[in-house]
């Protein structure tokens, strides 16, 4: 089965992300057919800010460490470390090359908004058909710009997306449409909220945990220390690392 066949409608892909070797290997130990990395465990790891292009050399160093576990790798490259799209399909080039399977490559900035759109399908359409499974992610919903992100899923299956992602949104009714809306596989984010049976019914085909692992690490890590820790919000992470330069 190939890391594209994993992505069923109804059936989806739970998918767990790594930030170091350990993380990735103990996740390959349990039998989970993909492990994906979290840009924000990476950054955290390495004292770099996250979603700011900042981590490129840390992201491939990684990928180097885990590459041979027996499992599929999806690599999270951010907005692909570069606006310039022969720059970043030569990234995609490279991951490919190690044996990669698949990567992330999202259209929010470090500054809040999102690529323009011909910008964002230009980058897809430079790096579709390169040997890797392309999971588009639009991060309108994870930025509340107001955009519509079923605009932008179709626009990115029309550059040659594999997989479409839509982090942050939370309602049923809504991932179901969404879902709906394109014949590519839908990703969403592991929640609370919903059970994977629930997004499952929903038509999801992939389900990330995103950063969710290491923020329960660290959450462990302080439960020894105090009683009734709380698990680390994204935000509460992020604004312990530096400011992006």
């Amino acid at each position: 089965m190939t890391f594209h066949d994993l992505h069923r409608p109804g059936d989806p892909l739970l998918l767990p992300n790594a930030w170091d070797y350990g993380s990735a290997a103990l996740l390959a130990s349990r039998g989970y057919p993909a492990i994906g990395t979290t840009s924000l465990g990476v950054a955290a790891v390495h004292g770099k800010p996250d979603a700011a292009a900042a981590t490129r050399a840390e992201t491939l160093d990684l990928v180097l460490l885990v590459k041979d576990l027996p499992a599929y790798l999806t690599v999270d490259v951010e907005n692909g470390f570069s606006d310039d799209p022969a720059a970043v399909a030569d990234l995609v080039d490279l991951l490919a090359g190690l044996g990669v399977a698949g990567i992330n490559l999202e259209d929010g900035r470090a500054d809040g908004t999102l690529r323009p759109v011909g910008e964002q399908t230009r980058i897809l359409e430079a790096v579709a058909g390169r040997g890797v499974f392309v999971n588009a992610r639009t991060d309108t919903h994870w930025l509340g710009t107001g955009e519509s992100a079923t605009e932008r899923i179709r626009a990115y299956a029309d550059a040659g997306a594999d997989g479409v992602f839509v982090p942050g949104v939370a309602d049923l009714a809504e991932i179901a449409e969404l879902a709906r809306a394109t014949e590519l596989p839908l990703n969403v984010l592991y929640s609370h909220s919903h059970s994977v049976e629930e997004l499952a019914g929903a038509g999801v085909a992939r389900v990330s945990t995103g950063s969710l692992l290491y923020r329960a690490a660290l959450q462990g890590a302080l439960a020894v220390l105090e009683k009734d820790a709380a698990m680390p919000t994204y935000a509460e992470i992020v604004g312990l690392l530096p400011e992006p330069r």
